[in-house]
């Protein structure tokens, strides 16, 4: 069975589309069938994998506000085994179209439900807000996943993603879960990531990874290329990191 998580955080900056990217093609290559859907206006996953924006015909637009199957918009990527659901510039218009409308949280969980085994992961990236666009990934999620960059203010907003996800439990989605709370942009030279990663496993009770995802130049020059690390420098440290979150994804179900 698919399983889908929303990867959130309202905090822009955290590396929330470089964990979608790369979390994503170290599953594919270890032979989970994987699909990315990019539901931040901004696009960063899609041109991240390969896609030029200007290209982009139908888009994740299309399955929230025309209702086309997700199946009738995926395309491929560089990387075996991942799809992609493209962003398009007209999805920043999408919460204002949508407004009005009967059941706009369900969207995109309508679309998504005639996958039918297609995929056994399902990624979204989300805006950096907690806007319609996010509620409607949560709502269509089974868990989320949580960036939290080990920098000064990273639990600032945290409380509210939190709650925010309690309330779609309770009012939209009952199976929604935090799948993991990940810790990235660690900076082992000093003091202050070692203790904003303390404070945020002390705050989380448990449900953050193993997995610390170091500060990495190559991480960030990656998605200049249209390439996720695991393809751009598989020997780096960043790589070494994501493969690692995907091995514990995997093992948590």
């Amino acid at each position: 069975m698919v399983r889908v998580i929303a990867c959130t955080n309202q905090k822009g900056g955290v590396g929330k589309t470089t964990t979608v990217i790369n979390l994503a093609a170290f599953l594919a290559l270890s032979g989970t069938r994987t699909l990315v859907i990019d539901l931040d206006p901004q696009g960063n996953a899609t041109s991240g994998l390969g896609i030029d924006r200007r290209m982009v015909g139908r888009s994740s637009y299309d399955a929230l506000v025309d209702r086309i199957p997700i199946s009738d918009l995926v395309t491929g990527t560089p990387v075996e085994g991942l799809d992609i659901v493209p962003s398009s510039p007209s999805l920043s218009g999408a919460e204002v179209e949508l407004a009005a409308t009967p059941a706009r949280e369900r969207r995109l969980s309508a679309s998504l439900a005639e996958l039918h085994g297609r995929y056994d992961r399902v990624l979204i990236d989300c805006p950096p807000s907690l806007g319609l666009l996010t509620v409607n990934a949560l709502t269509a999620a089974d868990g989320v996943l949580i960036p939290v960059q080990t920098e000064y203010y990273a639990l600032e907003g945290l409380s509210q993603l939190v709650n925010t996800i309690r309330r779609v439990r309770e009012d939209l989605n009952p199976r929604l879960e935090i799948d993991g709370v990940l810790l990235t942009m660690y900076d082992a030279r000093t003091n202050l990531s070692a203790q904003v990663a303390s404070e945020v496993r002390r705050h989380m009770n448990g449900s953050v990874y193993r997995t610390v995802v170091p500060r990495s130049v190559r991480l960030s020059e990656a998605p200049s290329h249209g390439l996720p690390i695991a393809m751009y420098d598989p020997a780096s440290r960043g790589a070494d990191a994501y493969r690692e979150l995907a091995g514990e994804v995997v093992a948590r179900g």
